[in-house]
């Protein structure tokens, strides 16, 4: 009888993978449609999530086979995804990053698999979504998976009172960084004012990104014609940069352009605007014109870019 119930619980266990490698697209030749194993897609995970880590680190945390690991990291240099730097504790040590070409790389990838879990989930009603999450906790824990770490921020729609912050923290925060008058807090009010005037939910969001309660950052996605879309005001706060909120941002707004049937994106910035800058372009977004102006008070060259989706 014991062996009898050891078999049926192997068999549905084996059978619950089956059911699962089928349901998030690992049976594929590319994962997710792109031209990465299911393991290189992990491994660009990892260097994209963590802070230059070590191939020993890699290798001890995902459990492969340090040669075979190795050659999946000679082949990401080969298509210059990735660098590698001498470690100045260890001379026998390189710490790993992924360059610029890797992360625009990656960051697809990440975008299209935040979507193929959320379609997924939003075919469940939500107390169907929290049994299946709890359902999936319970195997982790009971497997011996780490215990989740809190999240370091929470992503949310926006409600009353967040368009006067919004206003607010632009005015302030570009006038201590980058100099600009009150005349771009002005132009912030005219774009949110439009936004809550016109807000069409099918085709338009706000994101507000929340830390211990606290709203750290923001940004928007409007309708610019029936197949543009545009992004504004991305901002995130000096004390919760570092913890990849823009990169969220943003890739919230590539995602939800995709669902909405948009074909591309674009969106204005200034040159100055480094930090927004590099997120963009590891977004995959590409600088298609720059203009000087003079505006807030300063001398400018505007940017437009654009990502087609």
């Amino acid at each position: 009888m014991a062996d009898t119930e050891a078999e049926q619980r192997i068999s549905t266990v084996r059978r619950f993978n089956r059911f699962y490698t089928k349901q998030i697209g690992l049976l594929g030749e590319g994962y997710l449609e792109t031209p990465f194993s299911l393991t290189e897609a992990r491994v660009l995970y990892e260097l994209a999530h963590r802070e230059r880590p070590s191939a020993t680190e890699l290798a001890r945390e995902l459990a492969l086979d340090a040669g075979y690991l190795s050659r999946i990291l000679r082949g990401f240099e080969r298509r210059r995804l990735l660098r590698r730097t001498r470690s100045k504790a260890d001379g026998r040590q390189s710490h790993l990053s992924l360059t610029a070409r890797g992360r625009a790389a990656f960051a697809p990838l990440d975008v299209r698999s935040r979507a193929d879990i959320g379609g997924m989930l939003a075919r469940l009603g939500p107390g169907e979504q929290r049994r299946l999450v709890d359902a999936m906790q319970t195997i982790e824990a009971l497997l011996g998976g780490a215990p989740a770490a809190k999240a370091p921020y929470v992503l949310r729609p926006h409600q009353p009172g967040d368009m006067g912050w919004v206003v607010h923290r632009h005015g302030a925060l570009y006038a201590q960084e980058y100099g600009f008058d009150e005349r771009f807090e002005g132009l912030v009010a005219r774009v949110v004012a439009k936004f809550v005037d016109r807000y069409d939910p099918r085709r338009e969001r706000c994101w507000i990104a929340e830390k211990d309660g606290e709203i750290v950052g923001s940004v928007f996605l409007v309708r610019r014609s029936r197949s543009v879309a545009q992004l504004r005001l991305l901002q995130v706060e000096p004390k919760a940069r570092g913890l990849g909120i823009g990169e969220r941002l943003v890739a919230e707004c590539i995602r939800f352009a995709r669902q909405a049937g948009y074909r591309k994106i674009t969106l204005w910035t200034n040159s100055v605007l480094r930090v927004a800058r590099r997120v963009y372009q590891t977004a995959g977004f590409r600088r298609v014109h720059r203009e000087k102006h003079r505006s807030f008070g300063r001398d400018l060259v505007g940017e437009t870019w654009e990502l087609s989706l």
